[in-house]
């Protein structure tokens, strides 16, 4: 059998508003399918810093 290659990566979401703010931002760490989705991935999370959702970018 062939081996698989592995398209699946774990990435860390970083808060994008809490700097500005001057608070610590938040980060969450999920995983996406490379092959699907090549471009940095942008999610609407809570950060609990702030208290209320905010835009949460891929960091590398």
């Amino acid at each position: 059998m062939a081996k698989k290659k592995e398209n699946r990566v774990i990435i860390t979401l970083e808060c994008t508003e809490a700097r500005k703010e001057g608070v610590p931002p938040s980060r969450y760490a999920t995983t996406k399918n490379r092959q699907n989705h090549p471009e940095r991935l942008e999610v609407k999370k809570y950060n609990p810093h702030l208290r209320r959702h905010t835009v949460h970018k891929e960091i590398r």
